[in-house]
């Protein structure tokens, strides 16, 4: 048996060779896999590192915007408060000044406080010596107005001189003239002149002017006279109330009073009336007159009238007042009215007022 020759590219050999070679194929594969496996790891991983880096960067610029406006905020708080600092410190400026000047004041007020002390304590030594005449041009000067009576009496005892509302009513008709009848029709044909200086009317005057003087400081008041009708005394006001503490309120009054010539007949109807028309009313009559009325509201028909007459007029325009106001009357002399008295009383009483007939010397 012949033995074969053995060639290195045989079979066997090449059999070999392709074993090692698909056997470095495989490895080759299995590495690649196991890489491309671990690429693909890093690449998700990096894709979601470059995500959250790119969050964090929109994150950034917001506030980076943010810190940007709170920066230009706080600089102009930095601004308005430097300014307001300027401000405070030129006010803490002002007020030093104003400090300074006010220790000099405050020094020479101490100074002229005790030159007033001086001043005052000479003062009360020289009061002290004329300490009766002080005190007697004090009491004259509490009055409204300043009144000299010829008279001895210069006080009445009783009259209600009170209230907040004063009204003076005075009798301006003819029988306020004189105090008999002949001598009151000899002088209502007289002129307005002889009227005026008529004696009654001159002590009616005086007595107006007297409670006028002797009102309360500080108050309201009203000065009417009445006839046939009834009118304010000073023009324009009628309904309206003067004031006390206006001098030009008192004289006015008064000087208007006596510029009226007494005439026409009494009706107390219109005078009470013209009182309860005041707004607001009063709450203190004064009604100086001489006898009961003549008339009431309306003319009366007949040129004369009876004492009943008379009297029932009387008490129709005392129901005007209806005894919500008082009423204080001074009852001037007038014969042939012997009923006056007891009405005028009986008025006083019902209203919580007061009556009286003074003496012929007073005011």
């Amino acid at each position: 048996m012949s033995r074969r020759k053995v060639s290195p590219f045989s079979l066997s050999f090449l059999d070999i060779m392709f074993c090692g070679f698909g056997a470095v194929v495989l490895l080759v594969l299995i590495l690649n896999h196991d890489t491309v496996k671990s690429r693909e790891q890093i690449f998700t991983d990096l894709r979601a590192e470059a995500v959250r880096l790119e969050k964090e960067v929109l994150i950034g610029e917001k506030n980076l915007v943010e810190a940007r406006n709170s920066l230009r905020a706080t600089e102009s708080e930095i601004v308005l408060m430097q300014g307001q600092a300027a401000r405070v410190i030129d006010t803490t400026k002002e007020l030093e000044i104003e400090i300074a000047s006010m220790s000099n004041e405050t020094l020479a007020s101490r100074e002229h406080i005790n030159q007033l002390t001086t001043d005052l304590q000479s003062m009360d030594e020289v009061q002290k010596r004329l300490g009766a005449a002080i005190e007697a041009d004090r009491d004259a000067g509490e009055k409204v107005r300043e009144f000299k009576g010829e008279g001895d009496r210069q006080y009445l005892t009783g009259l209600k001189m009170g209230g907040k509302r004063i009204l003076i009513l005075v009798d301006a008709s003819a029988s306020m003239l004189d105090e008999t009848i002949i001598n009151i029709i000899r002088r209502r044909n007289l002129d307005e002149t002889s009227r005026r200086s008529a004696p009654k009317w001159q002590r009616a005057l005086k007595t107006t002017d007297w409670l006028v003087s002797n009102l309360p400081p500080n108050t309201k008041f009203q000065l009417y006279s009445f006839n046939t009708r009834a009118n304010a005394t000073t023009s324009g006001t009628d309904g309206a109330w003067l004031e006390t503490s206006k001098r030009t309120d008192v004289d006015g009054a008064i000087n208007a009073l006596r510029q009226i010539a007494p005439e026409g007949g009494t009706s107390l109807y219109h005078a009470f009336s013209a009182a309860k028309s005041l707004s607001p009313p009063p709450d203190n009559i004064l009604l100086i007159t001489d006898g009961l009325p003549t008339q009431g509201r309306a003319k009366p028909v007949s040129t004369t009238v009876s004492a009943d007459k008379r009297l029932d007029h009387f008490e129709k325009a005392a129901k005007v007042l209806n005894g919500k106001i008082p009423v204080n009357t001074i009852l001037l002399p007038m014969e042939g009215d012997a009923w006056a008295a007891a009405a005028f009383w009986a008025l006083a009483i019902n209203s919580q007022g007061s009556f009286m007939t003074p003496s012929r010397d007073w005011p």
